[in-house]
């Protein structure tokens, strides 16, 4: 018999193994227990069984399970890891499963532990000698935080799928394109000293002011030159996120730090963005030589878009009854597209609640979702389609 739970044992036992992810080491957590107990699971299925640590991270793996043999196929992807959470405002413990008002609540329920509960109980019955071509399952590492699990998998190219669908919350509404993300920390060195005599100094603060002027017309300007009405929000985006500098009102400011975020639209590379951002900084910096820097925050996440006509779009919309969209927010995606193959993101809950304390994934998700997961396998896996 084989040793696999029931959707709702799954999804508490997924739940119940903590895998954080955060660039705050302290937050930070392995997610070895949640690979392994998925290894298990899918092993006793039939799946081979690849785990792959990740390099440059703190004891992260990547987990790959097949199912059948031949080329191309079916992979399905999803990351193992979720983010913090604030204890004060969960009204339930995080990590456990509570079943309120026909809903899961837990960490990872919706974003998106969830996903590999649903895999697993359509896998149940699937016969590995029917299968055409292959199933695959692909639990990633650290896609809150670097992505550096599916950057590395799509390095390795170890497997060429010919569709491959990433189960993120998106209420099974097909999406085929999102924007890139990028962040920056601009800093500012000046010379630090006693207000009393403010030209014996060089105040940080107030050559900062003069950049976020120029990061506001940049701004502004990318609104005016660059748009995708696919979106809800048709231009690249720049945010000022974080601002620090000074230690006390009677000195003369020595250092601030501005951290930023920018959001690219598909078709515009990292480089290009960068150079709009260095283009928009220049003049300040020949006024203030040696002055200003800019360094990376975090490896940059691309946008993505799947081309039409697609088969892969016209099953997917055909089977969830939703017609694709565009949305603002970043994803695994365009590491996965890098395999060569058809790519979308669709997946089971609300991106509403990602993120968000008392995560939930409503019960009505299961039935659909086990259904339009069993029509994608059978339309890109099995023989006799």
């Amino acid at each position: 018999m084989k040793n696999v739970p029931n959707f709702t044992t799954a999804l508490r036992e997924l739940i119940s193994s903590p895998s954080i992810s955060s660039s705050q080491e302290s937050w930070d957590q392995g997610n070895k227990e949640i690979i392994h107990l998925l290894s298990g699971w899918f092993e006793s299925l039939g799946f081979s069984i690849s785990i792959q640590k990740v390099p440059n991270t703190r004891d992260k793996y990547n987990l790959l399970a097949k199912l059948g043999s031949g080329e191309g196929g079916l992979l399905l992807a999803g990351h193992s890891d979720t983010v913090p959470f604030d204890e004060n405002r969960w009204q339930s413990d995080p990590f456990s499963i509570i079943e309120k008002d026909n809903k899961f609540f837990g960490l990872g329920t919706c974003d998106m532990k969830g996903f590999f509960a649903f895999i697993l109980q359509v896998c149940k019955d699937l016969d590995p000698k029917k299968l055409q071509k292959p199933l695959y399952v692909l639990a990633t590492a650290d896609e809150e935080t670097t992505m550096a699990g599916a950057r590395f998998f799509s390095q390795n190219q170890e497997i060429k799928p010919d569709v491959a669908i990433i189960g993120e919350p998106t209420n099974l509404v097909p999406i085929i394109m999102h924007k890139g993300h990028m962040s920056h920390r601009i800093s500012v060195e000046g010379q630090s000293g006693h207000s009393s005599k403010p030209s014996l100094g060089v105040n940080a603060i107030e050559i900062m002011y003069q950049i976020i002027g120029a990061l506001l017309t940049l701004k502004e300007n990318l609104a005016l030159n660059y748009n995708n009405n696919a979106f809800d929000v048709s231009a690249p985006t720049l945010n000022l996120g974080a601002i620090k500098g000074g230690d006390n009102s009677n000195r003369i400011c020595g250092h601030c730090d501005l951290d930023i975020d920018m959001r690219s639209l598909p078709g515009m590379t990292d480089d290009e963005l960068i150079t709009c951002l260095t283009d928009a900084l220049k003049p300040l910096a020949e006024k203030y030589p040696g002055r200003i820097t800019i360094d990376e925050l975090h490896p940059s996440s691309p946008s993505f878009e799947q081309t039409q006509p697609s088969d892969l779009i016209e099953s997917a919309e055909h089977f969830s009854g939703h017609k694709c969209c565009a949305v603002n927010y970043a994803t695994e995606a365009p590491f996965i597209q890098e395999l060569g193959c058809q790519t979308i993101v669709m997946g089971p809950g609300s991106i509403d609640q990602a993120h968000q304390p008392n995560e939930f994934l409503a019960l009505s998700e299961i039935t659909k979702t086990e259904a339009l997961l069993v029509k994608m396998i059978s339309k890109y896996c099995l023989k006799n389609k």
